[in-house]
């Protein structure tokens, strides 16, 4: 019996210390200067951010596989509070009342740690984005210091937040403005946007108009209506490229006379609205502008009187262009509908006439296509509501009609045909996969010269003159020069 307890009590001996030897294992730590952490990110890089306007966090993760467990002695910001960054590791926030520092900081073996970096940079003083750079160290207990460079270019910027205008503003070019809620043009207050001035919408903000707005980029300083989110919402892929960033416009009932003149529009809800008005005076004039990847409507309007000249009208989730009678003119226009984020696009052109609401469109040396085998459509709600429409000289995605007299000397795309007359054919680029699209006509699309001298306008949409044979859309070819 004696023996028996002798061999129970040596073998729990050896258990116990197997138990001590392991756990020991697990837990040890090195001082090797040979031993190092590894990161996610080498650096560290923001974008560019707007100045007083904190960014989405960042992430980073610390791994430890080096073989033995790592103690850091401090991690830190080595600028401290200078460059206006937060940084949270492993949980622990640095900031002032530790110092921009943690201490004592253990990562075992095959272990890691994350990190959360975010930054609301102070005004720079310029008005160029400006490099702001720190560094987050880790300083191990071998007195080793490893760092991760944290980068990014801050832009100083005007925050504007709900503001109506009730007499006449200017906005110059020389910094962009960032828009938080509502701005309302008051009626009888006109803003005129002078060139190269950029409005960055915040997700819940949009422009109302019931003065008049006077958007008067050139072709060497476009006006840019954005949303306000600079960062990647993938890799490969920006949020400026993403539907849906910000409200857009509205003209409300008693505003006229508006101009968009050598102005982008991209990437809102509704691109623009317009409330029904008289017809006999301009609602909304279109000059050599853009309105592009709508997650609504790229242009709606109820009888209003809208001209289009120059101008590029693509990607809407609804329909890129939808007129609800009034009276519409596009001449050299690019319309074209590869929204990319739903099989249940809208048109890229819906015209129709209804009781009191006649409707009346002349369409001329343009592009209407599309992914669809018929991207317009037009008609009447009853058979005794007024409709006239013509279109000329322009290239049409839809079954053929016979019908000279409304339509003259047209190009009907074929869908069979995805060689070449298929619409994505006549530009330069439409990259589905990677939201990247150049309306620009490739050298071999044949509305090279397909538009009518009647009708051609002398520059087009980047302001390069048409020759004596103009193209259909709003871009010329340019051919190289020899």
């Amino acid at each position: 019996m004696e023996k028996k307890i002798k061999s129970l009590m040596m073998c729990c001996a050896a258990l116990l210390l197997f138990a001590i030897t392991s756990c020991t294992d697990d837990e040890s730590f090195t001082s090797s200067s040979e031993n190092r952490l590894t990161f996610s990110s080498d650096t560290i890089r923001m974008d560019t951010v707007f100045s007083r306007v904190p960014t989405p966090a960042k992430t980073m993760w610390v791994y430890n596989n080096s073989g033995d467990g790592l103690r850091c002695t401090n991690v830190r910001l080595q600028n401290g509070n200078q460059s206006g960054l937060r940084v949270n590791v492993d949980g622990i926030y640095l900031g002032s009342e530790v110092g921009y520092q943690t201490s004592n900081v253990e990562i075992r073996d095959k272990d890691s740690l994350r990190v959360f970096i975010e930054l609301t940079s102070p005004e720079m003083g310029y008005d160029d984005p400006q490099l702001l750079q720190d560094k987050l160290l880790f300083t191990l207990e071998s007195g080793v210091v490893q760092e991760v460079p944290l980068e990014a270019f801050s832009w100083d910027a005007e925050l504007i937040r709900d503001m109506v205008i009730s007499r006449d503003t200017i906005f110059e070019g020389n910094k962009p403005r960032v828009i938080y809620g509502e701005m309302k043009i008051n009626e009888g207050a006109t803003l005129t946007l002078a060139p190269g001035t950029q409005l960055y919408f915040h997700g819940d903000a949009g422009m109302e108009v019931s003065g008049t707005l006077r958007s008067l980029g050139t072709a060497e300083e476009n006006v840019v209506l954005r949303g306000d989110r600079l960062d990647y919402m993938f890799d490969y892929l920006p949020y400026d490229l993403v539907s849906g960033r910000w409200k857009g416009l509205v003209f409300r009932e008693p505003s006229y006379d508006n101009i968009l003149q050598y102005t982008d529009l991209h990437s809102a809800n509704d691109g623009i609205v317009c409330d029904s008005a008289d017809i006999s005076r301009p609602k909304l004039t279109l000059q050599s502008s853009t309105i592009h990847n709508s997650q609504g409507y790229g242009l709606y309007a109820t009888h209003c009187h809208i001209e289009a000249y120059n101008s590029q009208i693509t990607n809407a989730l609804r329909d890129c262009l939808c007129f609800y009678g009034g009276e519409a003119l596009l001449i050299h226009c690019t319309v074209a509908q590869y929204y990319p984020f739903d099989s249940m696009r809208g048109y890229a052109l819906r015209f129709q006439a209804a009781k009191d609401l006649p409707m009346v469109l002349l369409c001329a040396n343009s592009i209407v296509t599309g992914y669809a085998e018929d991207v317009i459509l037009g008609g009447q709600e009853n058979d005794d509501d007024e409709i006239d429409y013509q279109f000329v000289n322009s290239i049409l995605r839809s079954p053929e009609v016979d019908d000279k007299e409304r339509f003259v000397n047209i190009m009907w795309e074929d869908p069979k045909d995805t060689t070449e007359v298929w619409g994505e054919k006549h530009f330069m680029l439409v990259d589905l996969q990677r939201q990247h699209y150049d309306f620009h006509l490739a050298a071999d699309s044949k509305a090279k010269d397909y538009g009518s001298a009647d009708y051609a306008l002398p520059l087009d949409r980047d302001g390069s003159s048409r020759d004596d044979k103009p193209d259909a859309g709003c871009f010329e070819v340019i051919e190289p020069k020899s």
